[in-house]
């Protein structure tokens, strides 16, 4: 199967894998251990984060497989009815995005070839302009044809230190794929000096991890790079579709390590002069705090919560919790989420982020909601793993 890109090229259509783990700290107490963001709709469209996902993706992909924890595979089959059960990869324990990845290409490479064009997208993520990101990853899908390895580069809208950064240097003229340039590298998060002198020279992107390639060439980098690790994930590969595999997968896994697929492939390899980027403009947001939340919701523009923004009956993997009514006087660009049911009054305190969960309340300002990561460190000091 193929797809057309805008320059009359034919790109393939990739299988996407789909990393969905984590705990979205930064967004507790709505996002715990059990129901984490990416199982709930935080951004009140009607579908939790990964099924927006999973539709976003359907334009561009032939398969998609989604690599999640054990404890939450219920849940995401449930959400997600279309993905056939043999493509849900339910890992015993985390072990970072480089194993989560790896297997799933592995899979993929065993299923349908090695040539087959691979794609990592995270589940918790949101795009405003999806038309634009389907035309990036079919320029990354030429791209990775090629054999590059390909992340997509995200326009900066501003010098945050939340995100790493991605350099771009000269175009990679690869046909259909006018956009391409090659990575001359990755920089962690910086601070706002540095993040501000990147945004001038107008040679840097966000990187929102999102990766494509051939599933060959990911897996021969990564034995190249980090044999010990490649080696583990094609035995679990091997043994997927047998009557091995849970045997296999519980002697292996727990010893693979652990590490990113940015510090495992990405950096790496781009310091090589193999890993190209597609830049691109497309309104993305990792949803990464109550300060996203803020330009995500929409405003109330009118009855008693006018001026503020209100998440009321989170759904999930819990299904829909109760909405509580929302009054907000004088309280403009506030955002109320509320899971429990009963009325949350705001008198006279703008910009205020209120979550009012039946066993948590968080009062917090937008500029502070980074800092929310520090209290659940500090709940799980405390062995309050119950609020966790």
């Amino acid at each position: 199967m193929s797809d057309n890109t805008a320059a009359g090229l034919s790109a393939p259509l990739i299988h996407a894998i789909i990393p969905a783990g984590g705990a979205g700290t930064r967004l507790w107490p709505l996002s715990r251990r059990h129901h984490p963001k990416f199982l709930l709709d935080l951004t009140g469209t009607g579908r939790t984060l990964i099924q927006g996902t999973v539709a976003r993706l359907e334009a561009v992909a032939c398969t998609t497989t989604v690599v999640t924890g054990s404890a939450h595979l219920a849940a995401v089959a449930e959400q997600l009815p279309g993905v056939p059960c043999e493509r849900l990869l339910a890992e015993p324990s985390p072990r970072d995005s480089m194993a989560a990845i790896g297997l799933a290409a592995a899979v993929i490479a065993r299923r349908h070839g090695r040539e087959a064009v691979v794609g990592s997208f995270a589940a918790d993520q949101t795009i405003a302009d999806e038309p634009a990101f389907h035309a990036a990853v079919r320029q990354a899908a030429l791209l990775a044809q090629a054999g590059w390895v390909v992340t997509i580069g995200v326009e900066a809208t501003g010098p945050s230190t939340a995100f790493g950064y991605i350099r771009a240097g000269e175009p990679t003229e690869v046909p259909g794929a006018p956009d391409g340039r090659r990575v001359l590298g990755f920089t962690e998060k910086p601070d706002a000096a540095t993040a501000a002198q990147y945004l001038a020279t107008g040679d840097y992107r966000w990187n929102a991890g999102m990766f494509v390639a051939r599933a060959g060439v990911l897996l021969d980098h990564l034995a190249r790079l980090r044999p010990a690790l490649a080696e583990g994930i094609e035995r679990i590969a091997a043994a997927w579709d047998t009557p091995q595999r849970q045997e296999v997968l519980e002697r292996v896994w727990p010893g693979l390590e652990r590490i990113a697929i940015d510090h495992a492939i990405a950096e790496p390899v781009a310091a090589a002069g193999g890993v190209a980027t597609v830049p691109v403009s497309m309104g993305w947001d990792d949803v990464g705090g109550f300060d996203a939340l803020v330009g995500l919701v929409p405003v109330q523009e009118q009855g008693p919560a006018a001026g503020a923004a209100v998440l009321a009956g989170v759904s999930g993997a819990e299904g829909t919790q109760a909405a509580g009514e929302v009054t907000a006087v004088g309280s403009a660009g506030s955002l109320v989420a509320s899971t429990t049911g009963r009325r949350v009054v705001l008198l006279g305190v703008p910009g205020l982020v209120v979550v009012d969960t039946p066993d948590a309340l968080l009062v917090t300002t937008p500029g502070q909601a980074q800092a929310v990561k520090g209290v659940v460190d500090g709940l799980r000091a405390e062995g309050r793993d119950d609020l966790l």
